[in-house]
């Protein structure tokens, strides 16, 4: 197989037209840069070749057909294709609401953008050659339970299609899109109170599917942080947000050699824009400022043996912490923490993971 061709992610766009936003104080999102921010991107990726580029969920701020149909126009005047699933923002209730968009309506917006290959008009996976020997394998990631509650699984419909699809596709290289996550991206992912509802809950069984038929790339988002993960030769590629510290995306460039397929990742940043000149700073500040109450919950979620006064100690120096791994290829050091602690927080360190290859910059052979 001879390839060579190049392909940009951006993750998590939480796109808001101004009149949408709510005035709160307790958003983690800066979503009133999420338009310029995304203008930034698109402006640097229309100088650099790019055969598609792949949006693993949560385009929206929160489902709003006002921003769904912004983007669908903004994605539909690219000189190359954009292509989309839904994150759980995009279609945050099961009917629809006078808010937002029924799960049925994401792809009358998208069309363009991947849903014409759809097998069903309102199906919400769908699969796409992308070039010849490349194809992508889109998943919808989101699901209601009978209360209308929210969560990330994959139905039976889909894992069934799968196992139908993926036989036909072991010749090529296939990309599965879906937004959440895989891998764990951090420790204890899947099992911590905080972190799990990022995690696929049928995780196992999709990544069986995949390792039988030779599926080795998936690219996921909703986590905001910035991590390549490894499991055996499965890959999880997890992209931050555009609306969250520290502005990422991702160009990866993909060629096949005497190795095999080498894909040659490179991550960049929005470091600015109009009236956000120090977005960098002010980001990272702002999950600082919000810092304290998500890392009470996080301790309180491990067993550390600490009274209230030293977890409120440790969850005050952990102010940058959540920052820090957002950014990617994170390194921690706690000598005056308690033994427990310190273990516990260390194991966040990027290289502490024994797969470690890098989280922003990475050479990854398939």
């Amino acid at each position: 197989m001879s390839l060579h061709f190049r392909f940009a992610i951006a993750s998590d766009l939480h796109v808001a037209l101004p009149e949408t936003i709510p005035e709160s104080t307790q958003r983690f999102h800066l979503v009133e840069v999420s338009i310029p921010v995304l203008d930034k991107v698109l402006e640097h990726l229309s100088t650099v070749d790019l055969d598609f580029l792949l949006v693993p969920g949560d385009l929206t701020q929160d489902g709003e057909p006002e921003n769904h149909t912004w983007l669908q126009q903004r994605l539909e005047q690219l000189p190359y294709t954009v292509y989309v699933i839904p994150g759980n923002h995009d279609i945050p209730s099961a009917s629809g609401s006078d808010r937002a968009i029924a799960p049925r309506d994401f792809p009358n917006y998208y069309r363009r953008c991947g849903y014409d290959r759809a097998g069903t008009p309102d199906a919400l996976y769908y699969t796409c050659e992308l070039l010849p020997g490349v194809q992508l394998v889109a998943l919808n990631s989101n699901l209601f339970d009978a209360d209308g509650k929210q969560y990330g699984r994959l139905d039976r419909e889909q894992l069934n299609w799968l196992r139908q699809l993926l036989p036909a596709l072991r010749d090529r290289l296939a990309i599965v899109a879906i937004h959440h996550n895989v891998i764990e991206h951090v420790p204890g992912q899947g099992q911590h109170p905080l972190s799990r509802r990022y995690m696929l809950e049928n995780a196992d069984e999709l990544k069986q599917i995949l390792r039988e038929n030779g599926v080795k790339l998936v690219c996921t988002g909703h986590l905001h942080v910035q991590d390549i993960a490894l499991e055996g030769e499965l890959c999880d590629i997890v992209t931050g947000s555009l609306v969250s510290y520290p502005h990422p995306y991702r160009i990866i460039d993909v060629c096949h050699d005497d190795r095999g397929m080498v894909l040659e990742v490179d991550s960049h940043r929005v470091a600015a824009v109009p009236g956000w000149e120090d977005l960098q700073e002010r980001s990272r500040e702002c999950l600082g400022d919000r810092s304290f109450p998500f890392m009470q919950r996080l301790l309180a979620g491990v067993s550390l043996d600490l009274d209230a006064d030293a977890t409120d100690a440790i969850a005050r120096h952990l102010r940058y912490f959540w920052a820090d791994i957002a950014a990617g290829d994170a390194r921690f050091e706690f000598p005056d923490f308690p033994p427990a602690a310190r273990r516990y927080f260390e194991r966040f360190s990027a290289d502490a993971c024994p797969a470690y290859v890098g989280d922003n910059r990475a050479t990854l052979v398939l």
